[in-house]
């Protein structure tokens, strides 16, 4: 039981009249009569309150996107003939945000009511919700019971999957998602799909004159893409993608992309991998097709977190060489800092060709571009070492433009783009590469 703000105000006349006292003491009669009413009031109200008079029941998925909001409904029973006003709250877990909370919810006599809030996790994991802490007033106002409802909720929170459902409604409706269309992709002259109406854009080579001279007008022919291909995600989990944009780690963003990417890989007929590493392999998936490519995907990668180690990508490159034999589409996540990394680096590619095709993703660092250009001041930091700064960040960029150009240099494709734009520059590449036949 918590004392009331009523109480609390009704305590002060008391407190008032043993002040008065001191200059009249007739006043200590009826100071002792308040007291006792108050006292007696209080007992009685406490006694009122002691019965348990809320239940709570929540409803929450099962499965959480990261960085994204997750609703969760709760569900409020009242045994109480009064109407009942009631503050509301979980345990949440760690890494969990909830602004919205607690809940106020104003419950009919005997009746029920529900309320919403969303839970915005910020890492990936197995976590769960824990107990509902409930408070409302005595009968007399006097009491806030407090009331801690056992309850648990196993939670697991994946990558970005909210954007893999918007995709798929998406594609039912033939729009477009974050710059990329959902509708299937003409591929090259390989597989022969269907006679249609030319569109504008289409290559003059694809007209099928005679159906044309048939139908008197355009007609074209239509290519699909290849299908039953491989595409293998290599995601560094090394110190470097420990590094944040909007609020998610590097790896975080390469999770998200490759997440996506599986489920345009596996809807359009592709058979799609797994391995993640840092100084040794952390996980693998195998390169498989079917319905369930994007889950098995999220299951290998979603308890995975960056460390606070030197990336080895000679671990990578022998598991590679030893489980993947099929020519494969070989996506490398990784950040470059250094020549020791960016040598280890284009030994990762001198073992990927000519057999596979590799597409190698050197995240852009954001911050590190606004230092170039004058921008991103930090707290304390004196007009004197603001060009050495910039300076340092200018040779880092050049690093980085230099590394992308030796590996276009030695054979391999390469996406230069920023974290949060890497999801649609991944696809639209992948896209492209089907299109063109290169793998």
């Amino acid at each position: 039981m918590i004392p009331s703000r009523a109480f609390v105000i009704i305590a002060l006349g008391p407190v008032l009249l043993s002040i008065a006292t001191l200059v009249d003491e007739t006043l200590l009669r009826p100071m002792l009569l308040v007291d006792g009413v108050i006292l007696v009031l209080a007992v009685l109200d406490a006694f009122l309150a002691r019965k348990r008079l809320v239940t709570v029941e929540r409803r929450a998925p099962r499965v959480m996107s990261i960085n994204k909001p997750n609703g969760v409904v709760l569900e409020l029973r009242s045994l109480a003939k009064r109407k009942l006003v009631v503050w509301v709250t979980n345990d949440l877990f760690e890494s969990a945000q909830a602004e919205e909370l607690p809940l106020r919810v104003e419950i009919p006599g005997r009746g029920r009511a529900s309320a919403k809030y969303r839970i915005v996790p910020t890492r990936r994991g197995a976590y769960s919700l824990g107990n509902h802490t409930v408070r409302y007033s005595s009968p007399l106002g006097l009491w806030i019971r407090e009331l801690v409802i056992p309850a648990e909720t196993p939670i697991r929170v994946y990558p970005d999957i909210q954007q893999v459902r918007a995709y798929e409604l998406s594609a039912k409706k033939d729009f477009a998602v974050s710059g990329v269309r959902a509708t299937r992709k003409r591929g090259g002259e390989s597989e022969f799909e269907r006679l249609r109406e030319y569109r504008r854009g289409d290559e003059f080579r694809s007209i099928d004159w005679k159906a044309t001279a048939r139908n008197s007008k355009l007609i074209s022919r239509e290519y699909q893409m290849e299908r039953n291909q491989n595409v293998l995600f290599l995601l560094d989990a090394g110190r470097l993608m420990t590094a944040e944009t909007n609020g998610l780690s590097l790896f975080d963003h390469a999770i998200n992309a490759t997440l996506m990417l599986s489920h345009v890989a596996a809807r359009g007929g592709d058979h799609v991998g797994l391995v993640a590493f840092s100084d040794t392999v952390k996980s693998h998936a195998p390169c498989l097709g079917g319905p369930q490519t994007t889950a098995r995907i999220v299951q290998a990668a979603y308890h995975l977190h960056p460390e606070l180690t030197e990336t080895n990508f000679s671990a990578a490159v022998e598991h590679v060489g030893t489980r993947v034999k099929k020519r494969t589409l070989v996506v490398v996540f990784t950040q470059i800092m250094d020549e020791v990394a960016a040598k280890e680096l284009l030994r990762l590619l001198r073992g990927l060709l000519p057999k596979h095709l590799p597409l190698f993703i050197p995240l852009r660092d954001v911050e590190l571009e606004t230092l170039a250009q004058g921008g991103g001041a930090q707290v304390g930091e004196s007009d004197q070492a603001r060009p050495y700064i910039r300076a340092a960040a200018a040779e880092l960029i050049t690093f980085h433009d230099r590394l992308l150009r030796d590996l276009r240099k030695h054979g391999a494709l390469v996406i230069d783009t920023s974290p949060t734009d890497l999801t649609p520059a991944l696809i639209n590449r992948y896209l492209e590469i089907k299109a063109r036949q290169l793998l």
